[in-house]
């Protein structure tokens, strides 16, 4: 049986090669075919396989080329950096729990309109500000993906009087404090909004088990008092922009990622790759409505930044009204944004925990830097849940200038 399939086959071998030997433009025909014709015209037929192989290497070069089509979606660059060590299959399925809550809000804010989710809600949070109805919702979003996922142990929002600590499981030990929606007020005019997140890992004084004798208020004590450290504890953090499109931003301590929302079939697919914040701005973004109720030696700081400079332009001056925007803007652009204490607000109008710590933590993995003026935001270790801090932010040159000024 084998014999007859040898002699099949040399049989087949010599009927090519003669065909392709008679034919007067056997140049044309495939490369497989001509490679069969060198093996019959030369004696050295291992030269010929060498050159063969040759040619069809370098087909295969081609086609090794990253295709136009090829996609890196969120699961498959998380499930990397766990393979890579970066993080662990706990902090993987967190962030994943987290991009869901933001699809769902991003869905939800595209149809607001629609769907009578407009307005406000006729509640009053923790800091005495009206809610809208989307405050509450995507507070309540963000709550049910972070427990459902099973790896989380205290959840603090900006819209909650106290950190919860999560009942359904055990097992989680993550941290994580988040704005469910920044910039609400542009919401029933369809302008750009965000949420922002930060996860911290376990504070020692979380892991103390609960016995028979613990107390309610022992326990909320303990999540307050673990929730409360410096942005510089941050394991990760990130935010959703919600505009024309819907970008998550991440970073896990190697870099800034920016993942773009592909609504055809509703991924999150990597378009920004290792952001790097210009080292210089244009930009300029303070609420100028406050001017007369800021320092004097910010006001020279502006004055400054009106003139016009080398170019014989001035900075040019932009305000969202939503932090997520001020920040994506800046992570690509450069610049500068401000939230200054006042005469009316001595701490300025951010929360430390949910807003300043996180976005400070990305902008400085950007090559970007973070104060208040006088000192590094991630260094502030929060004295109370929704406490307030001034915050300057921007590209390091930038930020740099300003302290010269409020020096």
């Amino acid at each position: 049986m084998v014999a007859a399939t040898a002699t099949s086959s040399y049989q087949n071998h010599t009927f090519f090669s003669n065909f392709l030997s008679s034919s007067p433009n056997s140049n044309l025909f495939p490369l497989h075919l001509r490679c069969l014709k060198r093996q019959s015209l030369t004696s050295d037929v291992t030269a010929a396989r060498i050159r063969c192989k040759a040619a069809l290497g370098s087909t295969e070069t081609k086609l090794q080329k990253k295709s136009q089509y090829d996609i890196e979606n969120l699961t498959i660059w998380l499930l990397k950096q766990e393979q890579a060590g970066n993080i662990d299959a706990e902090l993987t399925i967190v962030l994943s729990s987290i991009s869901l809550a933001c699809k769902q809000i991003a869905s939800l804010l595209q149809r607001s309109s629609i769907i009578n989710l407009t307005g406000a809600h006729g509640t009053i949070n923790i800091q005495g500000e009206d809610q809208k109805k989307l405050d509450v919702i995507s507070n309540e979003l963000f709550c049910n993906c972070l427990r459902s996922c099973g790896r989380t142990g205290i959840i603090a929002s900006e819209e909650e009087d106290v950190p919860v600590a999560v009942e359904e499981t055990y097992s989680g030990n993550y941290i994580v404090v988040f704005d469910p929606i920044d910039g609400s007020a542009n919401i029933d005019t369809s302008l750009t909004t965000g949420s922002i997140f930060g996860i911290y890992g376990p504070d020692e004084q979380c892991l103390v088990d609960i016995d028979d004798n613990s107390t309610l208020d022992q326990e909320k004590q303990k999540c307050v008092t673990s929730v409360c450290q410096p942005g510089s504890n941050l394991l990760a953090a990130g935010y959703c922009l919600y505009s024309s499109s819907v970008v998550f931003t991440l970073s896990i301590g190697k870099g800034v990622f920016a993942f773009t929302l592909d609504p055809s079939h509703g991924e999150f697919v990597l378009t920004h790759e290792n952001i790097e914040i210009p080292k210089l701005g244009k930009i300029y973004s303070f609420n100028e409505g406050n001017y007369d109720l800021w320092d004097e030696k910010l006001k020279k700081y502006l004055s400054h930044l009106r003139l016009p400079g080398s170019n014989g332009k001035p900075y040019s001056g932009r305000y969202i009204g939503c932090l997520v925007g001020e920040i994506h803007r800046m992570l690509l652009y450069g610049g500068i944004y401000g939230n200054p204490k006042n005469k009316n607000s001595k701490n300025g109008n951010l929360r430390l925990l949910y807003e300043c710590a996180p976005m400070s933590y990305l902008v400085e993995q950007a090559g970007g830097k973070a104060t208040d003026g006088h000192q590094r935001i991630l260094d502030i270790k929060p004295e109370e849940v929704h406490q307030r801090t001034p915050i300057f932010i921007g590209s390091p040159d930038e930020v740099e200038k300003l302290q010269t000024f409020l020096a």
